[in-house]
């Protein structure tokens, strides 16, 4: 039995979950399922990130604390777990005193005595959105490329980490697949980042601006640096380090495949074995945003469609490492095709004609016991190489496969090809069972899997 360690990034608090977190989610539970499937031991770790500036904003805007309002979406966040039938082992909440403040107090700690942490003064562009400093090259027209806001300009005294020191040995570490960034197109993008020079980064904010963070150990005139004390969540599950896998949103890449590799070379403790980075989700072609009122709220949707046609959705329609779109309109046409008159239809029909009597065995069809075979050969290689939209083209393609057979057999007259049809509902069974883990318990009993919307 082998270990498999894997983590979500967590998610700040500032605002309810919305969509694109969702399918981080629900991306990793699709991964923890199949390891577990396989057999490994799955420790699956998701949480919040609570502290820092923009929560301190959001807070005030909504006149409440900083500790109410993590509360409250914290609660928001944790509650996914029941809502889109998750499966993970542990949640951390940054603000958690006695679990995670020890990871993040001992990792600055160890960073320190390596002589990598000094003070200095400094005045620079401070961007809440990222709850980091930036520079120039980060903007565009004046105004960060993500958060599409022009940035503060700060100065005081802080503690700084001498990323320059280690910049170039996350460089050779990724160049040479020792930290595997997927896709590539990402790898190259951090690439490119350092080629164009190093400077040390900024690590905590003077506590007179923010108290509502992890007091600096031995100084607590300062607080750390938001990003650094989050990051020390990974470390949290005692004796599991390093994951495997860090499932990450691609507008936290800088974060997660050079500063966190760069503090972990500083500490003395092993990188990450890889870092998997998923795109973002628009809506109807255009970005999600409060202001446009397009945000898609999870459980607004689970609640209209259920929890497994959300999962199927986001999995199949939204490329697993490129950006996608959400539309309503696109959503029924994948429930009504792929779910009702495809899974379930197929599943309707084989319990229907296996109701006389009906065994499931093998295949003894050539043709259906090849496709069989080669269908479990490619959904386990996609998902290994997080293509999870193509592995469920592939199980659907069986499933199509299953239909044309029974029609061109004439099952309902001819029940010699039986057998490959039960063959190939209890492969789909256990394809689907970490995409759809409450259809798969469902598949094979005579009964309407997904109603037709």
């Amino acid at each position: 039995m082998s270990k498999f360690y894997l983590t979500t990034s967590i998610a700040y608090v500032n605002a309810p979950p919305h969509l694109g977190f969702a399918l981080e989610l629900i991306q990793a539970d699709v991964l923890a399922r199949f390891r577990r499937q396989k057999g490994d031991e799955v420790f699956f770790l998701a949480g919040t990130d609570e502290h820092g500036a923009k929560i301190v904003k959001a807070a005030e805007a909504a006149g409440k604390t900083p500790r109410a309002l993590a509360d409250e979406n914290a609660a928001k966040f944790q509650a996914l777990k029941e809502l889109l039938n998750l499966s993970w082992d542990d949640f951390i909440r940054t603000s958690d005193q006695k679990r995670h403040w020890p990871q993040a107090i001992g990792l600055w700690r160890r960073i320190a005595a390596a002589g990598d942490i000094y003070k200095k003064n400094y005045q620079g562009l401070y961007c809440v959105g990222h709850e980091a400093f930036v520079t120039e090259k980060d903007l565009v027209y004046g105004k960060c490329r993500d958060h599409e806001q022009a940035p503060e300009i700060i100065e005081e005294e802080n503690y700084f980490f001498r990323l320059s020191r280690y910049a170039p040995a996350v460089a050779e570490e990724i160049v040479n697949n020792r930290l595997k960034i997927i896709p590539e197109s990402r790898a190259s993008e951090v690439l490119n980042f350092i080629k164009q020079g190093m400077e040390d980064i900024s690590f905590s904010r003077p506590r007179k601006d923010l108290v509502w963070g992890i007091p600096v150990p031995g100084d607590d005139s300062q607080t750390i640096y938001v990003w650094v004390d989050a990051l020390a969540n990974y470390l949290y599950p005692q004796g599991l380090w390093p994951a495997d896998v860090h499932l990450i949103g691609k507008d936290i890449l800088r974060f997660h495949a050079l500063y966190w590799p760069a503090m972990l070379l500083s500490a003395g403790l092993p990188l990450p074995k890889s870092i998997f980075v998923h795109g973002h989700i628009t809506v109807e072609s255009q970005k999600m945003s409060k202001s446009l009122g397009n945000v898609i709220d999870p459980a607004e949707l689970v609640k209209k469609y259920g929890a497994e046609a959300v999962r199927y959705y986001l999995l199949r329609e939204i490329p697993a490492a490129e950006d996608g779109d959400f539309s309503y309109h696109r959503f029924e046409e994948r429930y009504n095709a792929d779910l009702a008159d495809g899974l379930g239809n197929f599943n309707a029909r084989v319990t229907a004609l296996a109701k006389n009597g009906g065994q499931i065995s093998d295949a003894r069809n050539k043709q259906a016991a090849e496709i069989i075979k080669e269908t479990i050969i490619k959904v386990s290689r996609k998902i290994e190489a997080f293509k999870f939209h193509e592995a469920l083209a592939a199980i659907w393609n069986l499933i199509a496969f299953g239909d044309r057979l029974v029609n061109e057999k004439q099952a309902w007259k001819n029940r010699e090809c039986l057998p490959d049809l039960l063959a190939i509902l209890q492969t789909t069974k256990k394809l689907i069972a970490p995409f759809l883990p409450a259809t798969a318990e469902k598949t094979g009993q005579e009964r309407i899997l997904f109603p037709k919307k």
